[in-house]
């Protein structure tokens, strides 16, 4: 099973030729794998959060992830009859698929609304670039911020109940306010805003935390970054220019603890593959890219029971989504699923 990516923003898994999750259905057309490849609600149809909806009985913070978990459940429940193993359920994702498979190794399994979901279990997790940004309290400051943007720029700022107001409010209106939430922190702190919460529910706890007490889902995991992938999301920055974007990436640091940021990414350094850099571009992306992708992929697979495997792309340019060219080959894709899921 595979979870499309698109920053949690946008994306589908409507067919197209190619399709996008090409690469697993070259392997599938000729092997004994069973492809599933399901819609899951994204932006404010899938991760609206804040106090209004963490409070109301009829309303999920992260509905979109709730729908891959109700997909999930339908594989243990269905796959048999497709020739496949329901006790042998794999999920992969790239970027914010990654992300979402995330998401599900540190899911509470026992929560479910009413029947949706329930009983859902898989073995293995397969992570490409796992897009996990900042992940925020439900009705944190940077959660009900993303409510009341969209109430206000949906009409429903006077409604006596704002919740109902947007459940009643036209497709189109929100889909421009969730466009609007989802660029307006794009360019200046790195963030595409529209991401899971920790709501003390579906997902429990921040995802170190999980990890450390071993509080996960699936029996082996593999996680993958990209060497450069953080640049990928970076503005264009100066000298002068970052202590600003750093301020804003990492809201919730204190002065110390920037300050250690700096001193673990100077201006001047080198990584575990970059033999020397002078780029504030490098830089801020390598922050990136560990806080975001690296660090996600490393926490997930690390803490697998039986088994992981984390690797690192770094063939020029290394970019995010780089390694996806790769990916697009058979025999790499064979050796995937033969050393991580067997």
């Amino acid at each position: 099973m595979t979870f499309y990516g698109g920053g949690f923003i946008q994306g589908s898994a409507y067919f197209t030729i190619p399709p996008s999750a090409y690469p697993i259905l070259n392997v599938s057309s000729d092997s004994n794998i069973v492809f599933i490849y399901p819609n899951y609600r994204v932006n404010a149809f899938g991760l609206l959060a804040g106090k209004e909806v963490d409070a109301d009985p009829h309303s999920d913070t992260n509905a979109g992830l709730l729908d891959q978990r109700a997909v999930i459940a339908w594989a243990n429940k269905y796959a048999a009859q497709f020739g496949g193993d329901p006790d042998d359920v794999s999920i992969w994702g790239q970027s914010a698929g990654a992300g979402s498979v995330v998401a599900q190794v540190i899911a509470d399994q026992d929560y479910a609304p009413g029947t949706l979901g329930s009983g859902a279990r898989f073995s293995k997790a397969l992570a490409s670039s796992p897009f996990w940004d900042k992940t925020y309290n439900a009705t944190a400051p940077e959660a009900q911020w993303n409510y009341d943007t969209l109430v206000n720029r949906t009409g429903c700022a006077g409604a006596d109940d704002t919740l109902a107001c947007l459940k009643g409010a036209d497709v189109q209106a929100i889909r421009d306010a969730s466009l609007f939430i989802a660029g307006s922190h794009q360019y200046n702190t790195s963030s595409f805003t529209w991401a899971p919460v920790v709501d003390g529910k579906f997902i429990p706890q921040p995802l170190s935390l999980a990890a450390a007490q071993g509080r996960v889902n699936g029996e082996q995991a593999f996680g993958m970054y990209n060497t450069h992938e953080g640049e990928n999301f970076i503005p264009g920055l100066s000298n002068s220019t970052f202590d600003a974007w750093l301020t804003g990436f990492l809201p919730g640091l204190s002065k110390c603890e920037l300050d250690a940021v700096r001193r673990n990414y100077p201006e001047a350094g080198t990584s575990e593959t970059i033999p020397s850099y002078n780029s504030t571009t490098i830089r801020a992306g390598l922050i990136f890219r560990d806080v975001v992708l690296a660090c996600p992929a490393y926490w997930m697979a690390g803490a697998a029971p039986r088994g992981s495997w984390l690797g690192e792309y770094s063939i020029s340019p290394a970019k995010h989504a780089s390694d996806t060219y790769w990916a697009s080959s058979r025999p790499f894709l064979n050796m995937m699923f033969v050393y991580t899921l067997y």
